[in-house]
């Protein structure tokens, strides 16, 4: 077995072990698990020649040999550089859900969860090594399934309505993007001269009217991953519901799917398709860039404002693919991975605050309803939701500034490289688009800079210091959600869950089952903001000790 077999089966393997073994177990296998796939893709990156060009580690065999299908699997420059991306925030992922029962308050589910996040696992590493187009599309559509569960069930208040739209969003990209490979597959060749291998399939030279449908039909199925202007309306509901480890995982690897995509099919196999093409990506690469800055700077939630700045960040990525010189694909490719640590960073932190706080305003919405039903007291409604966190927990500003200066670009931090080289990129190409995406840059310091205002500077909110000690609610004065009388998400009926009506329903008040089996505690569930801060931040403890 080669390393990139390895590299994706050390998931599976990890999944079938869950399965087999007792649930107390599912923490360390899925660790243990992940860890593995960090020690392979550490030995492809040691191992990979960066002065040679072409695949490297390559691993190819007879699938489906009536139709051409190929096991072909490979790594050149850009893959092994998201490779090792995916299997670090991997492993992040899993030692940051290590009390997700507790977090997203489903007891004795632990073994589901990490059952699908290794499967979740497993496709994104495949999708980033797969040379064969069959095979690249099914280990895309195969982190669809997990992803759904992992928001739709141990997410928030609003977590099925936010699993059914980042679904049902995917699956319409999808189906353009199958009928794009079978369409590229019948046009590479007459009978018995037909592939799928995609090295192939880029030596092609195909009518150019052939490569516009084909570029079209692909670009839709990558577009709503990245997410790209106007597809992007999926991406904010998903962040907001999904738990802080699946945050993390969502915007570190899933959004480099969309991109890698394009620079992988779009680029590399359709890069002769029609220049109006490539000056339609760049120009929504600016519109990116511009409105998700704008819109990250009216937000009230943390989480929905760095995922709105995400948007904007992968506008410089389109920006650098859609010039196609060396500067902007090499842009393109660090800006992926800059982003990829720089928001997992911003998600693990919000989720310190979260945890310690029972919510993420910076300042409370003034619809009662909404705070109602994320569990805050309506009363506040209005009011600043935090300030003067630099005093009572100087560390966690700290990484927080870091983080924020990171992602505005400031010289010297990581995304200050990315951004650079995609401009220097885009300017040979498009230097008015260029020009324009600079406000962009201004835009993006403007709202982080104001939240660190708002947040971190000032005096402490009333209560504010039982943010810088592990607590009880009943010592900081906490009532049911954070606010006397406020709703318990608990409380909800976790029945009308994703597969509400088929049968199979995940979850409920007592002695549930779990997707995979495993006997749900018939104990009372805990309402949210009832349990015991000090239970629920010993996972944080290391991101804030203050």
């Amino acid at each position: 077995m080669g390393l990139l077999s390895l590299l994706w089966l050390a998931p599976v393997v990890g999944m079938v072990v869950i399965l087999l073994a007792p649930r107390r177990w599912s923490r360390a296998i899925a660790l243990l698990a992940t860890l593995v796939s960090l020690g392979v893709a550490l030995a492809i990156g040691v191992g990979f020649q960066t002065q040679s060009g072409g695949l490297q580690f390559v691993e190819r065999a007879a699938w489906i040999p009536a139709f051409h299908i190929e096991y072909f699997l490979g790594v050149d420059g850009l893959s092994v550089a998201l490779v090792l991306l995916t299997a670090v925030i991997s492993v992040i992922g899993v030692i940051a859900s290590w009390r997700i029962e507790e977090e997203s308050h489903r007891s004795g589910t632990e073994k589901s969860y990490f059952f699908l996040y290794l499967l979740l696992v497993a496709g994104m590493l495949g999708f980033f090594i797969a040379q064969d187009l069959i095979l690249f599309y099914v280990f895309f559509e195969l982190t669809l399934l997990p992803m759904y569960f992992l928001i739709g069930y141990w997410g928030g208040p609003r977590r099925e309505y936010a699993a059914i739209k980042f679904f049902l969003y995917t699956l319409f990209g999808s189906v353009f993007m199958l009928v794009a490979i079978l369409a590229l597959y019948f046009l590479s060749g007459p009978a018995g001269a037909r592939t799928f291998a995609i090295p192939e399939l880029a030596a092609k030279n195909l009518p150019v009217w052939v490569l516009n449908w084909l570029w079209l039909g692909f670009y839709l199925g990558f577009a709503i991953k990245v997410p790209i202007f106007p597809f992007h309306t999926w991406l904010p509901d998903a962040h907001v519901e999904a738990p802080t480890p699946i945050s993390v995982i969502l915007a570190g690897i899933l959004l480099k799917m969309g991109t890698y995509g394009l620079a992988r099919i779009n680029l590399q196999v359709l890069g002769d398709a029609s220049e109006g093409w490539w000056r339609f990506l760049a120009v929504l690469g600016v519109v990116n860039i511009i409105y998700g800055a704008f819109c990250a700077m009216a937000q009230l939630d943390m989480k929905k404002l760095v995922a709105y700045s995400s948007i904007g960040h992968m506008g410089f990525v389109l920006l650098g693919i859609a010039a196609r010189t060396p500067e902007g694909v090499n842009g393109a490719i660090f800006q992926m991975v800059s982003h990829g640590l720089l928001s997992g960073m911003l998600f693990l932190i919000v989720g310190v605050v979260y945890v310690r706080a029972h919510h993420r305003f910076i300042v409370y919405p003034e619809d009662p309803a909404l705070l109602q039903l994320y569990g805050v007291d309506p009363s506040k409604a209005g009011q600043k939701g935090f300030g003067g966190l630099a005093t009572v927990m100087p560390v966690y500003t700290f990484l927080m500034a870091v983080a924020f200066f990171g992602s505005l670009g400031l010289p010297g931090l990581s995304g200050f490289v990315g951004e650079f080289l995609s401009l220097l990129g885009a300017w040979k190409t498009y230097p008015l688009y260029a020009l324009v995406s600079v406000i962009g840059v201004v835009i993006g310091a403007a709202y982080f800079l104001w939240t660190i205002q708002r947040m971190f500077l000032g005096q402490p909110n009333p209560g504010g210091e039982r943010l810088a000690r592990r607590s009880s609610p009943r010592a900081a004065g906490v009532g049911s959600a954070g606010a006397p009388g406020g709703p318990a998400w608990g409380d909800a009926p976790l029945g009308a869950g994703p597969l509400a009506g088929n049968g199979l329903e995940l979850g409920g008040r007592s002695g549930d089952v779990d997707p995979l089996g495993d006997a749900v505690s018939r104990r009372e569930k805990p309402r949210w903001g009832r349990r015991p801060v000090s239970e629920t931040s010993k996972v944080w403890r290391p991101f804030c000790r203050s």
